[in-house]
């Protein structure tokens, strides 16, 4: 889901409720196992794809950590067109063995993140509202291939989302599950890496955000800690005011791949009761 857009609430268009109702409703039957059924893309919806993707790649060059753009640039999505759900999932599938699985709209986290430990990640198949093409206040299949595709065509980033979803099926609280969602998003969703020029996006919601690249080196940005996590508020639909920047990528292995290998019930009750 493109979230922190900070964008103003616009009303979506009913053209576009009505076609995103009739693809989510192929997911919404969807059958694990069977084939990822293809939608038949509109010229305005490739078109679509064509200018935001193309922007967002622009952006990248200069705001994008490193290890991301080469991420993306193995998996290879282009910018012809939408790509077919089920060709993203099976290249991901010969990169590090995740697959990708139709998803009508915003999936449960304890679902969503527990799939991430057997290899699968949900994800929708329409676009956003051509009205805003920069922005979704919903989940759509440019932040989930662009942002999260991108990442997990990267062995290192793709046992990250291993890791945190082992993390949740090892929980059983509501609280540890509610903690775990806390870092992952400040990780996975929105973390940045420190770079020579300044800290540099990996998180999907903001590499998939034309908006939120330009407007995340004004946030308050904090080094990589789990514990000062537990103090801080996050908003998933504004430009967020506090980020997390690991000093690299075997920094971010270090310290948020390391909680959520370790993270039991009792270590996140501990956290959490320190913060009262």
């Amino acid at each position: 889901m493109e979230i922190g857009s900070g964008a103003p609430e616009l009303a979506a268009s009913s053209a576009y409720r009505q076609r995103r109702d009739e693809i989510a409703a192929n997911a919404a039957t969807y059958v694990p196992g069977e084939p990822i059924p293809e939608v038949e893309y509109t010229d305005a919806e490739h078109a679509l794809w064509r200018l935001v993707s193309e922007r967002l790649a622009d952006r990248h060059r200069h705001l994008a950590a490193p290890e991301f753009n080469e991420a993306a640039e193995r998996l290879g999505l282009g910018s012809d067109g939408v790509p077919q759900l089920h060709e993203v999932s099976d290249r991901l599938d010969q990169l590090t063995g995740f697959r990708l699985r139709p998803a009508s709209g915003v999936v449960p986290f304890a679902l969503f993140c527990g799939s991430l430990a057997d290899g699968y990640f949900h994800s929708t198949q329409y676009l956003r509202d051509s009205v805003t093409p920069f922005y979704s206040t919903e989940p759509d299949i440019l932040h989930e291939v662009i942002g999260h595709g991108s990442a997990l065509a990267d062995d290192r980033f793709a046992n990250l989302y291993r890791l945190a979803g082992e993390a949740v099926r090892r929980v059983e609280s509501e609280d540890a599950v509610q903690f775990i969602a806390k870092t992952f998003w400040f990780t996975l969703e929105c973390g940045l890496l420190d770079s020579a020029d300044g800290p540099r996006a990996y998180g999907a919601s903001i590499v998939s955000s034309y908006g939120e690249l330009e407007h995340f080196r004004s946030a308050e940005i904090r080094p990589l800690d789990i514990a000062d996590m537990t103090h801080v508020d996050y908003d998933i639909t504004q430009y967020q005011t506090t980020l997390y920047s690991a000093r690299s990528l075997t920094h971010l292995e270090d310290v948020a791949g390391e909680f959520w290998a370790s993270c039991d019930g009792t270590s996140i009750e501990k956290l959490l009761v320190v913060d009262i």
